[in-house]
């Protein structure tokens, strides 16, 4: 069995968040639904999130809630299989309400490309195309050339 992760973010409402990460392609699992307390959201078969409101969060950790629209703990990403693909979820999360390009646009030629998007309780999300191939060949070169 591949290893997992689970994403745990808090969010102000898990149903309105809900709506926004099934408008970018994952899919809600109802049998780790807790009725406006938290919501499994499943990317893969070896991604997913599980939303929690604050008070539900709050049960895993005696640390304060960051408000994540104004501070940071993690970048998380997900890959996409081409660079349209990118641009394509970038567009659904847009039109679900996401605020894009909080970090840096990728632009690394042929081989590497990545935009962002900020969800609506400002957890940053970078979705990345990459050439594994093509990028080992650039890096490579680049060290060489140093």
């Amino acid at each position: 069995m591949p290893k997992l992760i689970f994403v745990n973010l808090p969010v102000a409402d898990v149903e309105k968040s809900v709506a926004f990460y099934q408008a970018i392609g994952a899919t809600k699992d109802e049998r780790f639904c807790q009725e406006a307390a938290a919501a499994m959201m499943v990317f893969s078969e070896t991604i997913t999130i599980m939303l929690l409101s604050h008070e539900r969060f709050a049960d895993f950790t005696s640390k304060q809630i960051i408000d994540a629209k104004t501070q940071v703990e993690a970048l998380l990403c997900l890959s996409e299989d081409s660079r349209e693909a990118v641009d394509a979820t970038l567009a659904k999360a847009m039109a679900a309400g996401a605020k894009a390009d909080p970090t840096p646009r990728q632009e690394m030629g042929d081989y590497m490309y990545g935009r962002s998007f900020e969800d609506p309780d400002g957890h940053i999300f970078e979705l990345m195309w990459m050439d594994v191939d093509k990028a080992m060949a650039a890096w490579s070169e680049g060290a060489a050339a140093q």
